[in-house]
């Protein structure tokens, strides 16, 4: 009797210890019997999300908020995963098809967004030379419906707009929907660097001063600026960690599937992202270019003085992206 009490007690003691492994180390957890549960956030590996079909929906031109000679600039919605995504349009005067640049902000605060906050005065300078631009709002800014309570979940459906909205742009008459570029500044080029590797496709891309480092230092890094310093976002951090595996949505880990043409812009006095980060960003995209001509196709230009936002030489890095667009997507 002895030794059948001895033997159950073994296989509960050993079915425990096991149950603890799967759920706190493996990005899914079996059921009883024997199907593969995903957890919610495991849609959201950059794995995940390159084995997505992304269709996109009808891009809905709003109230025109902006009339210049060259221009019309209009205010825009489409849905993204069943949530309305709003954002700003620069369409040139003229007959169509123009070759369109997607522009993926930076970080702004809610209380000091306005639509084309970080995008408008270089999709004036685009669209007056022939680019229609598009740049959406994102969850939570604008008319758009409010992201995910999950401060994560937030974070990774700016990829998931980016990736619908990238199709959508088939449904504009006036779009040439085959000459699409992606321009990103800051955690916009953080976006625009995933759904790069997402795509794993030669799309012509222009990056200010990226957000490139491995996920989650890319958001710890900016914690001291929070009136916690930090602590609550580390807690729910702890939390993830437990449950995910956070390399698996770590931008570095992929960068081998980037390799279309692409312009980065950097400045010396930039505060928010130090030059070493693109310093180290464009080396390994080297590195990882073998082709001759594909290494050709990366240029990298740094600005003595030059603050986040490039100034004072943004007319310069302007003329250059505008160059650049036109040479890869005209």
């Amino acid at each position: 009797m002895r030794r059948v009490f001895f033997i159950f007690t073994l296989i509960i003691v050993a079915s425990s210890v096991a149950f603890f492994f799967l759920t706190k180390y493996q990005p899914q957890i079996i059921s009883p019997i024997g199907k593969i549960i995903e957890k919610p956030l495991d849609k959201y590996t950059i794995e995940n999300l390159r084995k997505r079909q992304f269709a996109g929906s009808q891009i809905i031109l709003d109230d025109a908020v902006a009339t210049t000679s060259s221009f019309i600039a209009y205010k825009f919605h489409f849905v993204s995963n069943n949530k309305k995504v709003t954002g700003l349009a620069h369409i040139p005067y003229g007959k169509g098809k123009f070759p369109v640049i997607i522009q993926l902000r930076g970080f702004v605060e809610h209380e000091k967004y306005t639509p084309g906050e970080g995008t408008k005065h270089s999709s004036e300078v685009f669209a007056s030379n022939g680019f229609m631009t598009i740049a959406p709002d994102f969850l939570g800014y604008g008319a758009s419906a409010s992201p995910s309570a999950d401060v994560f979940e937030e974070r990774f459906e700016t990829y998931t707009t980016a990736l619908n909205l990238i199709p959508s742009v088939k449904t504009l008459p006036m779009a040439n929907s085959d000459r699409i570029g992606i321009w990103g500044h800051s955690n916009g080029g953080q976006i625009a660097l995933t759904v790069l590797e997402i795509l794993n496709k030669p799309i012509t891309a222009v990056l200010w001063a990226p957000v490139s480092k491995p996920f989650p230092y890319s958001i710890l890094y900016y914690t001291d600026d929070f009136d916690d310093h930090g602590k609550a976002l580390r807690r729910r951090l702890a939390k993830f960690e437990d449950d995910y595996d956070a390399e698996r949505y770590s931008l570095t880990n992929y960068l081998d599937r980037i390799g279309g043409p692409l312009q980065l812009h950097q400045g010396t006095a930039d505060e928010s992202v130090p030059q070493k980060w693109s310093d180290d960003l464009v080396k390994v995209l080297k590195d990882k270019r073998k082709d001759a001509t594909n290494a050709a196709q990366l240029n990298y230009f740094i600005y003595p003085g030059a603050d986040h936002n490039l100034m004072p030489s943004w007319n310069v890095v302007v003329s250059r992206d505008v160059e650049f667009f036109q040479k890869y997507l005209q």
